[in-house]
């Protein structure tokens, strides 16, 4: 205990305690996310059906020319995000995938970070886990990135010299300039914040949290972002996946 106390380490959440950020939303927002009519995410959704049907680079290849229908092909895919990735040895996140994707196959520009084209794919891609347990982390290659995370999580950063666990291990379900702090479940990414009028992916949320505890925030693409999504995944193993969510 002393150990814990003088690290600023505290206990993580309980797989019996677990709670989705949707369970932290008004009723009202929680009916957006469900009706997929209301859902200003299925947008992007639908942008990204036709970028994977669209020709690109100089091999002239779509994503569906190598993968197929998306609804069969990507199912479960994003459930398992972040991935190792044999060729750079280490775990690339879903976006980082569709751009090496593009690079490898397409002979194409990668998508810019936080790109409609990038969120559309994304969106598209995470779409066909809804409802599939996340089984982030379980490839024995991932696991010292998977505690670089956590180290990352646990650790006391910028001028108000808080870490993540600080808000959602030590406070969740309660709240923070009047917003719920929830538990940082990342179930429903890229997801739709009403803060953003906008579709936004989990790098997008890490390094507004990083900012807020007044912190350099990380470059996007960064291995610390990547290795924070990647304990984050780990430690959601078995819940649901949601995406494209909405928060507020």
């Amino acid at each position: 205990m002393l150990l814990a106390a003088t690290h600023g380490f505290t206990a993580e959440i309980s797989p019996a305690e677990r709670r989705s950020g949707f369970s932290f939303m008004s009723p009202a927002t929680q009916a957006i996310q469900n009706d997929d009519t209301a859902n200003p995410g299925m947008l992007w959704v639908l942008d990204g059906e036709a970028l994977w049907t669209a020709k690109a680079g100089d091999a002239g290849r779509a994503c569906a020319d190598c993968h197929g229908d998306a609804k069969a092909s990507m199912r479960g895919v994003a459930a398992r995000y972040p991935a190792f990735d044999p060729v750079l040895a280490r775990p690339v996140d879903l976006a980082e995938r569709v751009n090496l994707c593009r690079t490898r196959h397409q002979q194409a520009t990668p998508f810019a970070s936080e790109s409609r084209e990038l969120l559309a794919l994304t969106a598209l891609i995470g779409t066909q886990s809804r409802g599939i347990a996340i089984d982030g982390g379980s490839d024995p290659r991932l696991v010292p990135f998977i505690a670089a995370g956590r180290e990352r999580f646990m650790r006391r950063q910028g001028q108000l010299n808080l870490a993540c666990t600080n808000c959602h291990d030590d406070n969740w379900d309660k709240h923070l300039a009047g917003s719920a702090i929830t538990q940082a479940h990342p179930t429903g990414y890229p997801l739709y914040r009403l803060e953003w009028q906008s579709l936004g992916s989990l790098q997008r949320r890490l390094r507004s949290c990083i900012t807020g505890v007044r912190a350099q925030a990380y470059d996007y693409g960064a291995p610390e972002l990547v290795e924070l999504e990647l304990y984050l995944m780990s430690r959601a193993r078995g819940m649901p996946m949601e995406t494209p969510a909405v928060r507020p």
